[in-house]
């Protein structure tokens, strides 16, 4: 692998660590530093939308917002290179939790893939599309929760 191939790949990862972690602190404003503007996002396998970024990050925002403890986790990335357009595939576990009433925690994880096509622009490399393949849930959803439109 030449040094150039190599930190393509570390550049890829480390876009996929930080929408992770910009999700987790909710910083939707900083979103354009990991996907590109015409960026499509499908969240469907998890109950919810896809489509153009800003709408689908909305919606995500909203379901969000009753699990306020999150601990994104990206791993097992595969990166298929092309010139100045990328693949990747990667794991992800996605726990969310709150605190009950009663003071206990409850916690759901949601866990499956990522599959990723990126592009390599003038401000480095961005997702231009990701779909969303949730393959597990751990825990269950609270009585009467109902995940947002």
């Amino acid at each position: 692998m030449n040094p150039g191939e190599l930190a393509d790949r570390l550049a890829i990862q480390d876009v996929l660590n930080r929408y992770a972690e910009l999700v987790d602190r909710r910083e939707w404003t900083a979103l354009d530093e990991v996907f590109t503007e015409d960026a499509t996002v499908d969240y469907t396998s998890t109950g919810g939308q896809s489509g153009p970024l800003r709408p689908v990050m909305e919606w995500l925002a909203r379901a969000l917002e009753p699990w306020p403890l999150n601990l994104h986790f990206i791993s097992n990335v595969r990166v298929e290179l092309d010139g100045d357009r990328a693949r990747a595939r990667s794991y992800f576990q996605a726990p969310m939790g709150r605190v009950a009433a009663n003071g206990s925690h409850e916690a759901v994880i949601n866990a499956g893939t990522y599959r990723d096509e990126l592009l390599r622009t003038a401000a480095g490399w961005r997702i231009r599309e990701r779909v969303c393949e949730q393959v597990l849930q751990l825990g269950s959803l609270p009585p009467g929760y109902r995940i947002p439109d």
